[in-house]
């Protein structure tokens, strides 16, 4: 579980970030991951998706500490062969993250992009899948099929100091609040979003 400090800045930032993805609720796709050490390292950390298929958002959110080297890129990789295992290329943009905390050990980050925008992913991934929409698909697929995974990557271990599989959240109308659930949000917080969200349903019905 990432410290205080960190869940509440995370849990602030998404509750803000994420709001326009509670539109479409019933459709909103949630994928989170726990980070963790590719060698001798003591980092850990946090990550969390959160996708409206229907308006093509998506907030990527991640939380991580104790990081032995200074962070260098941050990126999504994949698919990989198989599920939860293995290595793959870079499907995000690179070098990195647009605005990911660079030169730091521990951070958070918090991020909106377009799933229909080419600059959401490499230029290698997008003409590999037959322009931006195949990238979308291939994107999607990989994330459902847990064969996707976030890395950080650092000067101690430029290769990815810490990474983590994502897995999808159960189907159901708010997967924020699971995401939120992996930063240890508090549970009045996700009480408050779930609420927000219930409102918003009634208002829009």
């Amino acid at each position: 579980m990432a410290p205080a400090p960190l869940r509440s800045a995370i849990g602030l930032a998404a509750a803000v970030g994420a709001t326009v993805l509670l539109g479409t609720p019933a459709h909103a796709l949630g994928f989170v991951t726990t980070l963790l050490p590719n060698g001798a390292s003591g980092g850990t950390g946090k990550a969390a998706l959160v996708i409206n298929p229907t308006t093509n958002q998506m907030v990527v959110m991640a939380a991580f500490k104790n990081l032995t080297g200074n962070t260098t890129a941050s990126h999504i990789h994949g698919p990989t062969t198989l599920p939860g295992t293995g290595a793959a290329g870079v499907m995000t943009a690179t070098p990195t993250f647009p605005g990911f905390p660079l030169g730091v050990k521990s951070g958070t980050y918090q991020a909106t992009f377009d799933l229909l925008a080419a600059t959401t992913y490499r230029a290698g991934f997008v003409s590999a899948n037959g322009g931006v929409a195949g990238a979308r698909t291939a994107f999607l697929a990989a994330l459902k099929a847990n064969k996707s995974y976030l890395n950080i990557h650092s000067t101690f271990l430029p290769g990815g100091e810490i990474s983590g599989f994502f897995q999808q959240q159960a189907p159901g109308p708010l997967p924020l609040l699971g995401a939120g659930a992996a930063f240890g949000w508090s549970r009045r917080l996700r009480s408050r979003l779930g609420q927000r969200a219930g409102n918003r349903l009634t208002t829009s019905a």
